[in-house]
């Protein structure tokens, strides 16, 4: 029970990768607040199996993209937990689109989610951490596209690696304090976000072949990479970016 009484906060911890790891550690004893923006079905599935180990957990609705609502939300945690121990910066869309289709209005949504609205809960959790002398961990969930292109995600690879722009800037600026930040970088994951791209048989098989271990992550594959981050285990691992994409990044054969 590494978690046991700590607090986590976590966005988009209604499905994927944002729920495998809100549940990962739940069961591990934290209690979770965690966002959701529409999927209300999801949202009290999750907060059901979190309640049922034993620990307190909350779904809070928010559109991110509304940067004036995350002051509402901070609120919230306060006066939920008296002390924010764990922060999971994951919430992130990435519609998939043609470089010259990409408008002004469509590439705002996907920075001020990704990233904006991220830099400014980070910025008032880690005040609260540092308010209650905790030495937390702080996590954004990145990915594989901060490091290289995709043909229709442009605007997606922008913003995660602004992301981990953040992240090496953070860990410099909280690490005085005691607050561990690092990103991981999942590869090509079986979420929602990209469930339509995968759905053509021939796509899929061409990501499996790029993948040694043979086939794609799921977002269970991203708990034990991101809890040993999360964890009082992680003693020195500070503005690190982890790759978990089953070594698709060296297959280069």
């Amino acid at each position: 029970m590494r978690f046991d009484n700590k607090n986590a906060v976590i966005t988009g911890g209604n499905k994927g990768i944002g729920n495998a790891i809100a549940k990962g550690l739940a069961r591990e004893g934290a209690n979770i607040i965690f966002t959701y923006a529409h999927d209300v079905n999801a949202a009290v599935e999750a907060e059901g199996y979190m309640k049922n180990l034993g620990v307190k957990a909350y779904g809070y609705k928010i559109d991110q993209r509304k940067i004036n609502e995350i002051p509402a939300f901070i609120n919230f945690v306060k006066k939920t937990f008296d002390h924010v121990d764990i922060l999971v910066n994951n919430a992130g869309i990435c519609p998939f689109k043609n470089y010259f289709d990409i408008d002004v209005g469509l590439f705002n949504d996907v920075w001020t989610l990704n990233v904006e609205s991220h830099f400014f809960i980070t910025q008032k959790i880690s005040q609260l951490m540092i308010q209650n002398h905790i030495k937390g961990r702080i996590l954004f969930i990145s990915s594989i596209s901060a490091i290289v292109g995709g043909e229709y995600q442009a605007h997606y690879t922008t913003t995660k690696s602004g992301i981990n722009g953040m992240m090496h800037s953070l860990a410099i600026i909280l690490g005085k304090y005691g607050i561990l930040v690092n990103s991981l970088e999942p590869g090509t994951i079986l979420t929602d976000i990209n469930a339509d791209d995968l759905s053509d048989p021939e796509k899929r098989r061409y990501m499996e072949k790029r993948i040694p271990l043979g086939r794609l992550g799921s977002p269970e594959d991203m708990v034990g990479p991101a809890l040993f981050l999360l964890s009082d285990e992680n003693t020195y691992v500070n503005g690190a970016e982890l790759l978990a994409d089953g070594g698709m990044l060296v297959n280069l054969q």
